[in-house]
C-alpha cells in the first residue's frame, strides 16, 4: 500500500505470498499503481517491485475489490482510499462479508468519507472519498492497530495533522514503514494514553524493504515444537518487535525454554532467531492488559495451555468474536471436542490443562477460519488421539504450505 502511495519504486524482498497479500496486490493495482513479481532473485526468493502513484494519485478502481479473506487488507484500504476524491466497492468471502467495519467508518466519516454500506456496516460496500478531506483527532475507543493504521492511512492525504489516541499500545508496523518511506510520524505520551500524530501531504518515496518472518505465522511452529517431546526447532528472522511478542512473554511465563537468538534490526523492525526447545509447561493467568500485543495468538496459546499442568487464564478477549469467526466460540467448542476442560465466557477462557497430551480426537469446524484450522493441527501433533479439521483451505490465507511444513518436521497431517 505504501509503495503504491510512493513516487518512484519500491522493491520488496521476503514478502508473505499468502491470499491477504495477493489480494491488497491486486486491489493497489486496480487503484493505478504497478506491481511485478520477479522469481527467485538471486537466489533470495520472489522480488516483488511496487511503482507507486504518488499520495493523492489514486485512480478510482473499474471493478469491485475483492478482498478475500484479507480483514486487515481492507480495513486498511478503506483507510487509504477515503480522503481521494473517488469511489470504491469493497467485498470480500462469506467470511470477510460477515465482519463489521464500522469502527472503521466512523472515523473515516469524520474525515469526510461516506460509507455505503449493508445493515451492520459490512462488506460489500461503497467508500465515497473525500474532495476536501479533514484532518482531526481520534480517540479510539478500543485499542485497534487496524484503525490506528486506516486513520493514519487517510491522514496522508489530508492537510495539517492527524492524530490517534489510543489507551493502551497496539502493535507499530505502520508508524515504522510510514517512516522508512519518508512520512512524518510521531508517537507523544499523553494524560490518557499515547497519541500518533501524522504530518499530512507528504512525498513519500520508494523504498527498497525487507520484511521480517511473520511472528503470528512462527507462532503455531513454536507451539508445535513445545508441546510434542523432544522437539528442538529453530525459526530464522522472525520479527520480535516488543508490540507482537506478549505470546512469546506467555509462553515463558509459562515455564518455556524459548531463546531469541542474533537480535538485530532490519527496516526499523527488531527481528531475532528463535530456538525452542519442547518441556514441562505450566498454567499462568495471563494480563488483561497483554492482549493488544498477541490477539491473533490467543488461539494458539490456548492449545498450548491444553498441553500444560494447571489452569490458564485468560482475560479481555472480546475483541476474538469479531475475527474471521468468532474466535473464543470456535476454540471452546473445539477443545471440549478434543477432551479439554475449559470455561469460557463473553470475554474470557479458562483451559485446565492436561498435564502432557490432551486426548484429542475430535472432529473441529474451523469456521473457514485460518487460525482455528492451524491451531487444532498442532493440537492433533501432540494429543493421544487423531484431530480432524473440517477445511484446510484457508490456511493459504496467512500460510501458504503450512501442513507439507509442519509434515516436515515430523507431524502427520493426511
Amino acid at each position: 500500500m505504501l509503495g503504491a502511495l510512493a513516487v518512484g519504486q519500491s522493491e520488496i524482498h521476503g514478502l508473505l505470498e499468502g491470499d491477504d497479500v495477493l489480494c491488497t496486490a491486486r486491489a493497489v493495482c486496480a487503484l493505478g499503481a504497478q506491481v511485478e513479481r520477479v522469481d527467485d532473485c538471486q537466489g533470495r526468493g520472489a522480488l516483488w517491485r511496487v511503482q507507486g502513484v504518488g499520495v493523492g494519485g489514486l485512480a478510482e478502481p473499474a471493478t469491485t475489490l475483492d478482498m478475500g479473506n484479507a480483514g486487515t487488507g481492507v480495513r486498511l484500504l478503506m483507510g487509504m482510499v477515503a480522503t481521494h476524491p473517488i469511489t470504491c466497492q469493497f467485498s470480500g468471502d462469506e467470511s470477510l462479508n460477515g465482519r463489521p467495519m464500522g469502527r472503521i467508518a466512523e472515523p473515516l466519516s469524520r474525515m469526510g468519507a461516506r460509507i455505503i454500506a449493508r445493515d451492520g456496516c459490512r462488506l460489500p460496500l461503497s467508500v465515497v472519498g473525500a474532495a476536501n478531506p479533514l484532518p482531526m483527532v481520534y480517540e479510539s475507543p478500543i485499542p485497534s492497530a487496524q484503525v490506528k493504521s486506516a486513520v493514519l492511512l487517510a491522514g496522508l492525504n489530508a492537510p495539517g495533522e492527524t492524530t490517534v489516541i489510543e489507551a493502551a499500545p497496539t502493535r507499530d508496523h505502520s508508524e515504522h514503514m510510514l517512516r522508512h518511506f519518508g512520512a512524518d510520524v510521531r508517537a507523544e505520551p499523553t494524560g490518557n494514553g499515547m497519541a500518533i500524530t501524522l504530518t499530512g501531504q507528504p512525498e513519500l518515496v520508494g523504498q527498497k524493504v525487507e520484511v521480517p518472518g511473520d511472528p503470528s505465522s512462527a507462532a503455531f511452529l513454536t507451539a508445535a515444537a513445545l508441546i510434542v517431546p523432544g522437539s528442538t526447532l529453530t525459526i530464522r528472522n522472525v520479527g520480535v518487535n516488543p508490540l507482537r511478542a506478549g505470546f512469546y512473554t506467555c509462553l515463558r511465563e509459562m515455564g518455556a525454554d524459548i531463546e531469541f537468538q542474533d537480535e538485530r534490526e532490519q527496516g526499523g523492525e527488531p527481528i531475532a532467531d528463535i530456538v525452542v526447545r519442547a518441556g514441562h509447561l505450566k498454567g499462568i493467568e495471563v494480563p488483561r492488559d497483554r492482549a493488544p500485543t498477541m490477539i491473533d495468538e490467543y488461539p494458539i496459546l490456548a492449545v498450548v495451555a491444553a498441553c500444560a499442568e494447571g489452569e490458564t487464564v485468560m482475560r479481555g478477549l472480546g475483541e476474538l468474536r469479531v475475527k474471521e469467526s468468532d474466535r473464543l466460540a470456535a476454540m471452546a467448542e473445539g477443545l471440549a471436542a478434543c477432551g479439554v476442560k475449559l470455561e469460557a465466557g463473553e470475554d474470557y477462557l479458562i483451559v485446565e490443562g492436561c498435564g502432557g497430551p490432551p486426548p484429542g480426537g475430535g472432529a473441529i469446524s474451523t469456521r473457514l477460519d485460518h487460525r482455528i484450522a492451524m491451531a487444532f493441527l498442532v493440537f492433533g501433533a501432540a494429543s493421544a488421539k487423531p484431530v480432524t479439521i473440517d477445511d484446510g483451505a484457508t490456511m493459504d490465507t496467512s500460510f501458504p504450505g503450512f501442513a507439507s511444513l509442519l509434515n516436515s518436521l515430523g507431524a502427520k497431517i493426511a
